[in-house]
């Protein structure tokens, strides 16, 4: 019986790729994994000299495996510079500075977590180990001397978060956390970091003082979510607080504290328009006595004047003198955060030289109040009001200062009313006069600034009389 061709044809195929693999593995047998691995020096003085202060440290992997790579003093202490790293059949190259994970003598306390430290200044035997995914192993041993490496470490004595609660909103109430550091050594790096969701790392900014980045003694950090800057800060919750102080050798010390953030976000609020066409309702009431407010006594307070959706078409209103220039507009707050308020109430009515802070009624940062302004002002916004009445504010009370604020609530709506009486004709007749919701210390947007802007006659029946 005859063998085919093409049988035979791959018999002998076969039968040399064997040869080959065999005659492969007599002349050139696998590598070991690992192929080499050594120190390019016998000794480290690793203070920061710039002389002999770094070691490079090469090996040589024929296989991918995990390695780890550790330290043992002649008293048979073990220090880790990697511990079970895996990688890549590659050549590797490290620099070794001495600094090596974490550690702490017997019996030494330290504020804080030590993530990285110098080891002591001695002999040591290093030792390489590498385990391939099959479970085959190797190591590679040498020894290395460290000397005059004697580096105290950067040690923060003082960590402290205030408040550890805090609501950026823009209220002027705990808007901002202060973190200060101590530190008890120059340093190289000082980093402090808010860890976020997913482990977003949001830095927190050195507040610019005489005391240079780095620099021995206390640094003071500043948070506020990042809201001044226009972006919506952290969700409501809990959170990390990290600080990171590293010295020129590479030790690194860690300090950790928690920083919680409720009623967060940007505030929103804008003044709505009263009807179609009409920003801002203006009337002319009557003055009476009984409507005169200061700050030792407030007056009475104003009825809510009907909407005057039919000054829409009037160009110029007309004030005698001595009669108030009336007002009534919506606020509408937006936005998802409550807003802060302080007085006097909607109704007070203000007396033509007048200011806010004439009724007790003085700025504050952080907190919202309509105003109205004229020309011929001396001040902005002299005459201001709260954005609602009473019966629409929530109240909450602060434990830190030990004040009752009010609020007006997220996605709700309030009219605000009130009334100037003047009292004087100025140079400038008629003059144009306008409203504005203004964010005292922080702004008053383009949005909410001369809104509903009209022209005001002052007229004095006296003056035909008298000429």
């Amino acid at each position: 019986m005859r063998v085919p061709y093409a049988l035979t044809f791959v018999a002998a195929a076969v039968g040399m790729i064997l040869i080959f693999i065999v005659g492969g593995l007599i002349l050139q047998p696998p590598l070991p994994l690992i192929v080499e691995a050594g120190f390019d020096r016998p000794l480290i003085s690793p203070n920061a000299d710039g002389v002999d202060d770094i070691a490079v440290f090469t090996y040589v992997l024929a296989r991918p495996a995990v390695v780890s790579l550790s330290l043992t003093s002649e008293e048979g202490r073990a220090f880790y510079f990697r511990r079970e790293q895996p990688r890549n059949d590659d050549e590797y190259s490290l620099l070794f500075s001495g600094v090596v994970d974490g550690f702490l003598h017997e019996g030494e306390m330290v504020y804080g977590v030590v993530e990285r430290r110098l080891i002591p200044n001695d002999v040591y035997t290093w030792r390489l180990e590498a385990e391939a995914e099959s479970g085959d192993a190797a190591s590679a041993t040498g020894s290395l001397q460290v000397e005059a490496g004697d580096t105290p470490l950067p040690i923060m004595s003082e960590f402290r978060i205030a408040p550890d609660v805090f609501s950026p909103n823009q209220d002027g109430v705990a808007d901002r956390v202060s973190i200060n550091v101590y530190l008890e050594k120059d340093v190289e790096r000082l980093d402090v970091i808010l860890l976020g969701r997913g482990g977003l790392r949001i830095p927190i900014s050195a507040r610019v003082e005489e005391r240079q980045y780095g620099e021995a003694g206390r640094h003071r950090f500043d948070y506020e979510g990042g809201i001044d800057l226009g972006v919506d800060p952290p969700p409501d919750g809990s959170y990390q607080v990290i600080a990171l102080a590293q010295d020129k050798v590479g030790q690194r010390v860690r300090m950790d504290g928690a920083l919680t953030i409720e009623l967060g976000g940007k505030p929103y609020a804008e003044i709505k328009p009263q009807a179609v066409g009409v920003e801002v309702a203006f009337a002319v009431q009557a003055y009476e006595e009984r409507f005169h407010s200061t700050a030792a006594a407030m007056g009475d307070l104003l009825p809510l004047p009907e909407d005057s959706a039919s000054l829409a078409d009037s160009q110029q209103i007309t004030v005698p003198l001595g009669q108030m220039l009336v007002f009534r507009l919506t606020v509408d707050n937006y936005g998802d955060v409550p807003i802060r308020t302080s007085g006097p109430p909607p109704g007070t009515v203000y007396r033509q030289d007048q200011l806010a802070g004439s009724l007790g009624a003085f700025d504050e940062s952080g907190a919202w109040r309509v105003g109205i302004q004229c020309e011929t002002s001396m001040t902005s916004f002299p005459y201001r009001w709260a954005v609602a009445a009473d019966e629409n504010l929530v109240e909450a009370f602060d434990e830190a200062s030990g004040n009752t604020y009010r609020y007006l609530p997220p996605k709700s709506r309030a009219v605000v009313w009130g009334g100037v009486q003047f009292t004087q004709a100025e140079a400038r007749n008629p003059q144009n006069c306008w409203a504005g919701l203004i964010h005292e210390d922080v702004a008053v947007s383009l949005r909410n600034n001369h809104v509903g802007m009209r022209s005001i006659m002052i007229a004095d029946p006296n003056a035909d009389a008298r000429s």
